[in-house]
């Protein structure tokens, strides 16, 4: 049975921040509040979370996992950020956005994308996620809570708890938001490619 805590979206309380902060680290999956509805999140290195978050969304050991940054010194620690691409992510963050960078090798080798040794990196507006990175001190690894069947990431926290509170170890509730996509941007080569549209403005990358 998961926990289940009501944080405030425009003041979170710090020592539910820090609770959820402990149940990261201990191994814990979470679902917390983005731009773009709800998400699963774990500790970066842990495998065991990893597999779990596949399962809940029925995904293959594939798929691409998103590493949510509280900011940009953070981003570039994992991605190598030339400098054509640097004034593009400034300007676009934080905000509903996630970029495909090239990784460094602080990024684990099952998050890269085999090929072209990518990574998706989002730096979210969202003050509950932002307070869970701050207190983390590291990027969470992410994926949106889109469940089977399903188009877009859950937006309804009780709906969460009806379906998923055996599956995850916290549940945060931080309002319902609005289902939409990031807009998804290729940084990794010489010229940005816009790979989904979504809620972030993309005419300064095209």
């Amino acid at each position: 049975m998961s926990q289940f805590f009501y944080i405030h979206p425009e003041n979170p309380q710090q020592r539910l921040i820090k609770q959820a902060v402990h149940i990261i680290k201990q191994g814990g999956v979470v679902i917390y509040p983005t731009d773009s509805g709800y998400a699963l999140g774990c500790h970066i290195g842990d495998k065991a979370a990893l597999e779990r978050i596949l399962q809940i969304r029925q995904m293959s050991t594939e798929h691409h996992f998103t590493l949510m940054c509280r900011d940009f010194s953070e981003l570039s620690v994992y991605a190598k950020v030339e400098n054509s691409a640097f004034r593009l992510i400034k300007n676009h963050t934080p905000g509903a956005y996630t970029f495909i960078l090239k990784g460094t090798k602080e990024v684990p080798k099952r998050l890269l994308n085999e090929k072209k040794k990518t990574v998706g990196l989002r730096i979210p507006q969202n003050k509950i996620a932002l307070a869970l990175l701050e207190e983390l001190g590291e990027p969470l690894m992410s994926s949106s809570l889109v469940l089977p069947g399903n188009d877009f990431a859950e937006s309804d926290p009780e709906e969460m708890r009806d379906q998923l509170e055996r599956q995850v170890d916290l549940i945060i509730h931080g309002g319902v938001i609005a289902e939409n996509h990031t807009t998804v941007i290729d940084l990794s080569e010489d010229s940005p490619v816009l790979i989904r549209q979504g809620a972030g403005d993309s005419r300064a990358f095209i």
